[in-house]
């Protein structure tokens, strides 16, 4: 784990969404959002991560701020070695929800979303964090974390990691552990991931 002494919560650039999802009113999300949140970070990274759905952005004065599940996560990045152009963060859900809603008609209409996503993006490594990322991602309604943290997982040909939801780990510090060393189990693979990039380039 790498000192943390230099390092400062920032807000990462976020990446425009296609004009089809922005328009997209396949389920109710569409009456509640101020807008799609497609992702953000480097969308040519080797690590995509997975979230649920996205947080708050903005204040009501409508300036950006970085909200505590990002922060956590940006910090649990950082202190695994995980450089800022090496990860994408995007979202099972593409709007915030701000009141109750269907949450699997909503999550099987964005589907075809993350799956343009991971198409376009083609990243090296996915790590979903939280129950309902992993349940979304590996199909399954009973998955959890507690059971497929620390061991790598392919699904749809990616290699998969899972850990616990930053919320969580604010909520429960005990669990900071366990997400520092998921993350870290993350930064070895994309550590082998570039010396493998780096030897194809030289032959």
């Amino acid at each position: 784990m790498r000192s943390l002494s230099l390092w400062t919560p920032h807000i990462v650039p976020e990446e425009e969404a296609p004009e089809e999802a922005k328009g997209c009113e396949c389920c109710s999300l569409a009456r509640q959002r101020k807008r799609v949140i497609w992702g953000e970070g480097n969308p040519q990274a080797p690590l995509f991560i997975l979230l649920d759905n996205p947080g708050a952005r903005e204040t009501r004065e409508g300036e950006a701020f970085l909200c505590g599940t990002r922060e956590t996560l940006q910090e649990g990045l950082a202190a695994a070695g995980v450089g800022r152009e090496e990860f994408y963060i995007s979202y099972l859900l593409k709007c915030r929800p701000v009141r109750a809603y269907d949450k699997e008609a909503a999550r099987n209409a964005c589907r075809p979303h993350l799956e343009l996503q991971l198409g376009e993006k083609k990243p090296q490594l996915l790590l979903a964090l939280g129950n309902v990322a992993v349940q979304g991602w590996f199909g399954d309604p009973e998955a959890e974390v507690k059971a497929l943290r620390g061991r790598w997982h392919t699904v749809q040909g990616i290699p998969t990691a899972c850990g616990y939801h930053p919320l969580a780990v604010r909520r429960r510090p005990v669990l900071r552990r366990l997400l520092a060393e998921d993350l870290e189990m993350v930064a070895a693979r994309l550590e082998e991931w570039r010396k493998g990039a780096g030897r194809r380039q030289q032959e």
